[in-house]
């Protein structure tokens, strides 16, 4: 690609970028006006972002399965819960820090969503869609199910020790999001650094580009979705040893952050990496702001109506190429 077509490819996006950043900057000009006490909106603005952040985290894992895979994973949530109890357990047997956990929990869900894709799904790859998305599903419910009935339903919670309020410009921000927060950036950049700078990322990237042409180029690409699969399920792993110290761990836990992924997928382009975690961010602003602007109402309903808007202007995605 020459310097001009690259400059070309790469203007609308800034430009959407900019846009992007000019509706949130109004957005929080106008709950500043809108709100009795200006410290309301700014704690809404950290707890957005630091949720947000996580929020990316779990989407970048489920947009990647989908980048390379074509497979909308409807079993990410449960394999968020399963992470949550495997870093319940480690502490409450080990007395492990929460997020030392991470160093287990991350390994663990890497090796259950290899041996599940090899084993089970990649069976069903080029067959017909409903196959595989009928897998996952099972999946998902095999999970759920497995952590009701052996562990049962009692909501049971992890403490972090240390954990405090932060003063942030006049908020509070938790520690314990905070350090979420900043693990999600790393693992997210860690993930991206290995998309774009390793010969696995280039074997990911070139199978989501055109599986036939990487497989003649010697490419193993039943090895690299199984790779993908995995790398996505650690994901979410990670994420759920992440929000343990202050979500309650059931085994339905991850339901809701399965629903919040597929939105930010969307919103953020369909197997873009860097827009799932961009749509993170966007996604948890959206949600703390709409308690301003939407008082009283459940906090998914202004995300689902910056979903459905998204839909109609720009079904592709905020950050999607058209197709």
């Amino acid at each position: 690609m020459s310097a001009v077509e690259t400059v070309r490819s790469t203007a609308p996006r800034t430009r959407r970028a900019l846009i992007v950043a000019l509706v949130i900057v109004a957005a929080l000009l106008l709950a500043y006006v809108r709100a009795d006490k200006p410290v309301i909106v700014t704690q809404a603005v950290i707890t957005g972002l630091l949720t947000g952040g996580v929020y990316g985290l779990v989407a970048m894992g489920l947009t990647l399965i989908f980048g390379v895979l074509d497979v909308v994973n409807f079993a990410h949530g449960a394999f968020l819960a399963l992470a949550l109890f495997l870093t319940y357990g480690l502490v409450q047997v080990t007395g492990l820090h929460p997020y030392l956990a991470l160093l287990i929990a991350v390994p663990v869900m890497f090796c259950l969503g290899w041996v599940l894709q090899y084993a089970v799904l990649n069976r069903a790859m080029g067959r017909p869609l409903q196959n595989q998305l009928l897998i996952t599903l099972g999946f998902s419910l095999l999970v759920e199910n497995a952590l009701l009935l052996f562990l049962g339903g009692d909501p049971r919670t992890v403490s972090l020790p240390g954990n405090r309020g932060l003063p942030v410009l006049g908020a509070v921000a938790d520690l314990s999001r905070v350090l979420a927060f900043a693990a999600a950036l790393v693992l997210a950049g860690v993930l991206y650094l290995l998309l774009r700078r390793t010969r696995i990322g280039t074997g990911i990237r070139a199978v989501a580009a055109n599986r036939q042409g990487a497989a003649l180029v010697g490419v193993d690409v039943r090895r690299i979705y199984a790779l993908t699969f995995a790398l996505g399920t650690a994901c979410a792993g990670a994420a759920g040893t992440l929000v343990a110290p202050f979500t309650t761990v059931e085994p339905t836990a991850g339901q809701l952050f399965n629903i919040t992924a597929f939105v930010v997928v969307v919103l953020g382009g369909m197997g873009n990496v860097l827009g799932a975690l961009a749509g993170g961010l966007i996604i948890g602003l959206t949600e703390q702001l709409g308690g301003i602007y939407l008082p009283g109402q459940s906090p998914l309903l202004p995300v689902f109506i910056v979903f459905v808007l998204v839909l109609f202007l720009r079904p592709q995605g905020l950050f999607g190429r058209a197709s």
